[in-house]
């Protein structure tokens, strides 16, 4: 089989670009196909070797750093791909990728980690948050996410299988897309993060500080509770605000490496996720380390955590509920076992990913196969 991967841009390391990593670690030849590639950047060490081919949004002025800006001329750019000599494509995609065109005699999969959710469920909150809710620019914009919706509903019509993260992105796909698409749950190095039995007298949360993080909600909570103590690992556009409303029990470190994150991770008596995610890598890592989550109960958070085994909800986003969520942990923490939650986070590693997901690449070209001779 001859296979290319094609993935929205190469520039910073985050979730789908590890979903990508483990995909061409089973395709150890494959090319990839990105509309734009930061070759000095974080995602170089992600790529071991494999050849990457970029489209014309590469050549345009500073094209790495303003790329979210091109989003205009992203579909006419990943159109222009000629995939032709490969027998299955697979497109990792959250924005554009799924769109790359493909002929009837190839199997297309897209591991689809969200439909654009800023064209789509979340266009109202991104206009208030960039400021373009009324005026010349609010209508241009609107007009613009018009027209990426249906660029975005006609292109699933080239892909043959869709593949997502959890079964919260699966109703997405199917509302938007109205397709079935098969849940492969994302890797997590569960064995970077090990299990650590003795836990301290303080909470953690650790996020990138942007508004959908809540991380304020969660700050919030604890100025309400001079008496617990509360870690938050992070930067991010939001950093000042959170600082301007912590309280002396609230200890803002900033960002960390990954061996202050772990061990604050194996100490804390309980992880706090308070966004609504579509899977959400990190409060995996926290169980990996024996660690219970208290997390917002909507979204992936609800298909990684066991509620009362592995972690806590509460129910809305608001301090209340938080606390109501705090208060019922701190009688149950003794029933945790660090071990229950160990297990748990193990059932989302890289290799069940890995066998997972190729199993099913082979297994659906099988079938297209057949598919062809009945035709």
């Amino acid at each position: 089989m001859r296979i290319a991967f094609i993935h929205d841009w190469l520039v910073d390391k985050g979730g789908s670009e590890n979903v990508l990593s483990a995909m061409l670690e089973q395709w150890p030849h494959a090319p990839v196909y990105t509309l734009v590639h930061d070759h000095q950047g974080p995602t170089r060490s992600l790529l071991n070797g494999h050849t990457v081919i970029t489209s014309f949004l590469q050549k345009l002025p500073q094209a790495t750093r303003r790329y979210r800006s091109f989003l205009p001329l992203m579909p006419i750019a990943i159109e222009q791909f000629d995939l032709s000599a490969f027998d299955i494509v697979i497109s990792s995609s959250h924005a554009v990728a799924k769109g790359v065109i493909i002929g009837p005699d190839q199997l297309h999969i897209s591991y689809v980690h969200s439909p654009i959710r800023y064209a789509w469920e979340l266009q109202f909150q991104y206009l208030r948050e960039a400021g373009l809710d009324h005026g010349l620019k609010s209508v241009l914009v609107r007009w613009l996410l018009h027209y990426i919706r249906l660029w975005d509903t006609r292109t699933a019509n080239g892909v043959d299988e869709f593949v997502c993260n959890s079964r919260f992105v699966a109703r997405r796909i199917w509302k938007v897309y109205h397709r079935k698409a098969t849940v492969i749950y994302p890797p997590v190095d569960v064995d970077k993060f090990e299990l650590c039995e003795q836990k301290e007298n303080f909470y953690l949360t650790a996020s990138r500080m942007v508004p959908y993080k809540r991380i304020n909600l969660i700050v919030e909570a604890f100025a309400k509770m001079s008496d617990k103590r509360l870690f938050v690992i992070g930067n991010g556009p939001d950093f000042d605000k959170i600082k301007a409303i912590a309280t002396p029990n609230v200890i803002l470190m900033g960002y960390q490496p990954l061996e202050v994150l772990r061990e604050k991770m194996q100490k804390a008596k309980a992880f706090i996720f308070a966004a609504e995610e579509d899977f959400g890598i990190v409060p995996v890592e926290a169980q990996a380390c024996g660690t219970p989550v208290i997390a917002f109960g909507k979204g992936g958070a609800l298909e990684t955590i066991v509620n009362e085994k592995t972690g806590l909800f509460f129910e809305e986003q608001s301090v209340e509920s938080l606390l109501d969520a705090i208060s019922r942990f701190e009688t149950k923490k003794m029933e945790f076992s660090p071990y229950e939650i160990r297990k748990n986070a193990e059932r989302f590693s890289k290799a069940r990913f890995q066998e997972e997901f190729t199993s099913f690449v082979n297994q659906k070209w099988q079938d297209f196969e057949q598919r062809k001779k009945s035709y």
